[in-house]
């Protein structure tokens, strides 16, 4: 099950909500699947680290790239 270590932090001067979008991609550059991870109410300096995981077989090897990330 391919995974990915997603680092997430606050860089401002007060409480942050982050929502980001990570896309595993075949060798083609495909997007097999998209999942989604975030972090709620973080302080500022912090940081969270989030696993992503697929749902996919491990076989044919995909790659997880970070597709978008907003801070709300």
């Amino acid at each position: 099950m391919p995974a990915s270590l997603v680092t997430i932090t606050n860089k401002t001067d007060r409480k942050a909500s982050y929502a980001v979008q990570v896309d595993f991609v075949d060798a083609r550059g495909h997007v097999v699947e998209t999942r989604y991870t975030g972090a709620e109410n973080l302080e500022p300096g912090k940081r969270q680290q989030p696993i992503v995981f697929s749902r996919k077989p491990a076989e044919p090897k995909l790659t997880a790239r970070l597709a978008k990330a907003q801070r709300y």
